[in-house]
């Protein structure tokens, strides 16, 4: 027996597990995927986040990966408009993060099990029965469950996700090739007409984080991301002719989702980020968020198995994760909406929609609608 299973290696998963090894406490992690991604997702980290990894020894790998610095160039119908500085927070690929704290495990002697999918979960006052898709059975003392917006581990234990999600696509993004854009900004096209297009240049690559509004075809339906499509919506808003987008790696679509469940404990099975909350991209909130939870997980689970502290201690981080999820969920919201009025205006781009950071988008790529 393990003392806690985890499921999902996200950044939420993998900073937990991270936090409990250098604890010295027993722990594995299992994740669906056959092996890791490379895609940028979130892509970067606020200095909340930062503070827990220096507390795992993560921090210098991440900052000498990321990018500081970072200048928002704003365009309007096709003309540069302003340059805005953003100076807080890191950019950085999801992907480089989630590399950088799966060698730390490593080096804590944990590895992270591929193709790992949960079928059941069974539990009694002494532990945890997860059973695998093929078969076998993970015993373990506890069962946390960080994988992500559409989380088995909230399915099986049959747990509500309570809110809303919007029917139709908001935005397409992906990751592509700009050969010829200049890397040392964060371009962003608006028009008057509405809509826009925003290329982001992610640090250690070649590469640029593209997000958009969709392209609607003569029906009125959205079209699904695809390369042909980016570079149409490309030529539409950023008017530069000459630039061909090329060699995507991640297409992907994202629709508005709020949700938080209605519980995040279930005996002794625990939710964390995505799992247990998701909500508009603005304000970089989304990752950072579950990083902080995994933080505030992992010192209630050590407290239990290691510091003789009583089973409140969990009731007590749901408590005091459930009203951070609500309070992020309100916030985004009103963030969003003043991101999506703030760019019909010239000059003004994402950060209407943060007080420090702009960074984030969703962990999934296209968030799964619950009944």
């Amino acid at each position: 027996m393990t003392d806690v299973l985890i499921a999902g290696s996200g950044p939420t998963g993998l900073t937990l597990a991270c936090d409990l090894a250098r604890r010295g406490i027993p722990v594995r992690v299992v994740e669906q995927r056959e092996a890791p991604h490379r895609e940028s997702r979130g892509k970067g980290l606020r200095p909340g986040s930062l503070q827990v990894f220096e507390e795992l020894g993560v921090a210098e790998r991440v900052r000498a990966a990321g990018r500081a610095g970072l200048v928002l160039r704003k365009y309007f119908d096709g003309e540069h408009v302003t340059d805005t500085p953003a100076d807080d927070g890191l950019l950085i690929g999801q992907w480089q993060i989630e590399e950088a704290l799966r060698d730390r495990l490593a080096e804590l002697g944990v590895r992270v099990e591929y193709g790992a999918r949960l079928a059941a979960i069974r539990q009694d006052e002494a532990g945890v029965e997860a059973e695998l898709a093929d078969g076998s059975v993970i015993r373990a003392r506890y069962l946390a469950g960080c994988d992500g917006g559409g989380s088995t581990t909230r399915k099986l234990l049959g747990i509500p996700f309570e809110g809303h999600t919007a029917q139709e696509e908001a935005m397409v993004l992906g990751d592509v090739r700009a050969p010829g854009l200049s890397r040392e900004f964060w371009h962003q096209w608006f028009t008057a007409e509405g809509g826009g297009i925003l290329l982001c240049p992610m640090p250690g690559t070649d590469s640029f984080q593209l997000q958009a509004m969709p392209e609607v075809d003569e029906r009125g339906a959205t079209r699904p991301p695809s390369l042909e499509g980016f570079q149409r919506l490309f030529d539409r808003y950023a008017r530069m002719p000459g630039i061909e987008l090329a060699d995507p790696t991640w297409l992907s679509s994202w629709r508005i989702n709020v949700r938080v469940a209605a519980r995040i404990r279930q005996g002794r099975v625990l939710l964390a980020g995505d799992a247990a909350h998701v909500h508009p991209i603005a304000g970089g909130l989304g990752m950072n968020t579950g990083i902080e939870d995994a933080a505030a997980l992992g010192r209630a689970l050590a407290a239990v198995l290691t510091g003789g502290a009583g089973e409140e201690v969990l009731d007590a981080y749901e408590t005091e994760r459930l009203a951070v999820a609500a309070a992020v969920v309100a916030d985004t919201t009103q963030r969003y909406e003043r991101v999506v009025e703030a760019v019909r205006t010239p000059g003004r781009g994402t950060e209407a929609g943060r007080d420090r950071d702009p960074y984030d988008l969703p962990a999934k790529p296209e968030p799964e609608q619950e009944p």
